[in-house]
């Protein structure tokens, strides 16, 4: 059994005053297994943030259903860390504070926090910012503890919404290095949307593609590509035949979204 089950999934927005409903998802069907890091590719407005938000509990479908552990979805709960494109960190608290959030609100007791607080500040390279605030950060140093902050509450999956998306290349390229050691050393299940097709490759174990809005699954690519998976990957023949296969797939959607406006 899969660890995350989408079973005919579905969300229409009711139109604005009056107006036609906006059908965002069509009827979706999709297995997320355990230990299994899927990104979904697709075209602006095809869906791809609106699915994330269902799973994540932070909507609800207009019909289906989302299972995690055999167990139905229907709010946000700590089984789901989520990461957004935004540095949604509280700033009012420290760095250490941030990451400590969700242990505290299950009542860790202050040792084993302070333990695994620590051990997170240590593994995404913020060892010496712990009593810094958000704006005393960079938007990657940010980042960072936002990531930390869900995995120290050790989810059974972890759902990022374009996490990288407002960061320069170049530390967007050491953030996914980053995101995939600790994915490889911890095999944690991930969720992760993304518009950026060597990101998508580069992370995955399996990249899913969805169709223009109304959004629906059009094809889910197995990528085989060898672990531990170093950035030089990214200048391989393997690497690029599925890069050009998967342009192939979001420039055809693309166009057609392009022409339904």
């Amino acid at each position: 059994m899969s660890r995350l089950s989408i079973d005919n999934l579905s969300r229409v927005f009711p139109g604005m005053r009056g107006g036609a409903p906006t059908r965002a998802l069509e009827p979706t069907n999709l297995g997320v297994g355990d230990n299994d890091f899927v990104t979904i590719l697709g075209p602006s407005g095809c869906g791809k943030s609106t699915l994330l938000r269902l799973v994540a509990g932070l909507d609800r479908p207009t019909s289906g259903r989302i299972l995690l552990d055999g167990r139905p979805v229907s709010a946000p709960g700590p089984d789901r860390g989520m990461v957004f494109q935004s540095y949604t960190l509280f700033p009012w608290l420290t760095v250490a504070d941030n990451i400590a959030f969700g242990l505290r609100e299950k009542g860790v007791e202050a040792a084993v926090r302070a333990a695994t607080v620590d051990a997170w500040i240590e593994r995404i390279g913020l060892a010496g910012f712990a009593h810094h605030y958000p704006k005393q950060l960079s938007g990657g140093m940010q980042q960072r503890t936002a990531i930390a902050r869900a995995l120290a509450n050790d989810p059974a999956i972890l759902l990022l919404d374009e996490p990288f998306g407002a960061l320069d290349n170049q530390t967007r390229a050491l953030m996914q290095e980053m995101l995939l050691g600790i994915w490889e050393r911890d095999a944690k299940t991930v969720l992760f949307v993304t518009h950026d097709i060597e990101e998508a490759i580069f992370l995955a174990s399996r990249v899913v593609v969805m169709s223009a809005r109304p959004g629906r699954i059009k094809a889910d690519l197995r990528i085989d590509l060898p672990h531990p998976r170093h950035y030089t990957i990214k200048t391989s023949a393997e690497f690029s035949a599925l890069k050009a296969r998967l342009t192939e797939e979001i420039r055809a959607e693309a166009v057609l979204a392009a022409a339904a406006h």
